[in-house]
């Protein structure tokens, strides 16, 4: 008799059904072996999948282990977004205001605000790494210098999993992003950071505030839909520049629009002695079944 474990998947940071960032979640995987959930996640190709691993039902700690398709990852924001909904509403009653999610990176508290349905993940205190010039991710982008803003660097931010924030001019610099695969490689070679996050303070949309694509082809995405680890590191970063004019920030994120899966994120910083950063977004259920092994 095969082995079998539930699944579910969902969209993440979605705008309603089909948009946001798509993640499969399996239940009771503690009996998985690291080599069979990576085939999993291998076989799924979603920009990651979760395995429900443990739990605690009287703490609501849950562990929980993270795959891309091509390898295990410390730390990720949709999947345990995503994740904390299917325990939310698979293995609890739908009334859960709070759920721990244990990962590699250390205890993930979620939050859930039930009138607005936005599901609020608090990150590490951030961490700020080296800087690189102008030239270096100009090649890397296949975009002009004169695309990036110079006010502010161009840095590796890390709350969990690092990546290279990129600040740009405008819409149409980020439109014009094509990733150099033979600079990229050369790049990440010498960096923590595997994934690399360009923004804009013009949108498509005047409702939000910045306009967002994330590059991560180390872990097997080309471009990502919806990032919540690295917007994470994003508005962790616009908090300690200053970008927006304050020390407290909140602030609609768009992002996905390139690769037709329109994402969603919301935002939340404030530094005082440190950086506190909240990302959050809504979940839709897309589907359920068994999964054969």
């Amino acid at each position: 008799m095969p082995r079998t474990v539930p699944f579910t998947i969902v969209d993440v940071f979605s705008q309603g059904k089909y948009t946001g960032n798509q993640l499969a979640v399996f239940e009771n995987a503690g009996s998985l072996t690291a080599d069979e959930m990576q085939r999993v996640a291998k076989e799924i190709n979603f920009s990651e999948s979760a395995f429900i691993m443990s739990n605690s039902r009287e703490t609501n700690r849950y562990q929980v282990r993270i795959f891309t398709p091509n390898e295990e990852i410390p730390f990720a924001g949709h999947p345990l977004i995503g994740t904390a909904y299917v325990i939310q509403q698979n293995l609890l009653d739908g009334s859960a205001s709070n759920i721990n999610l244990h990962v590699k990176a250390g205890m993930i508290p979620i939050s859930i605000d039930h009138r607005s349905e936005v599901f609020w993940m608090q990150q590490n205190e951030p961490t700020f790494g080296q800087t690189f010039s102008n030239a270096q991710l100009s090649k890397l982008l296949g975009i002009p210098e004169q695309y990036m803003d110079t006010r502010y660097p161009i840095q590796e931010v890390e709350t969990g999993l690092p990546v290279i924030i990129v600040p740009l001019i405008s819409l149409h610099a980020v439109k014009k992003v094509r990733i150099e695969k033979e600079h990229y490689y050369r790049l990440i070679e010498q960096t923590n950071a595997k994934g690399i996050l360009v923004f804009s303070p013009e949108t498509y949309h005047e409702e939000n505030d910045l306009n967002v694509r994330d590059f991560a082809d180390y872990y097997g995405i080309p471009e990502d839909p919806a990032t919540g680890s690295s917007n994470g590191c994003l508005v962790a970063y616009l908090v300690k520049y200053r970008y927006l004019g304050t020390d407290r920030i909140d602030v609609r994120v768009e992002q996905g629009y390139e690769i037709g899966r329109p994402s969603l994120l919301f935002l939340r910083a404030f530094h005082k002695k440190s950086i506190n950063v909240s990302v959050g977004g809504k979940v839709e259920k897309i589907a359920q079944g068994e999964w054969l092994l």
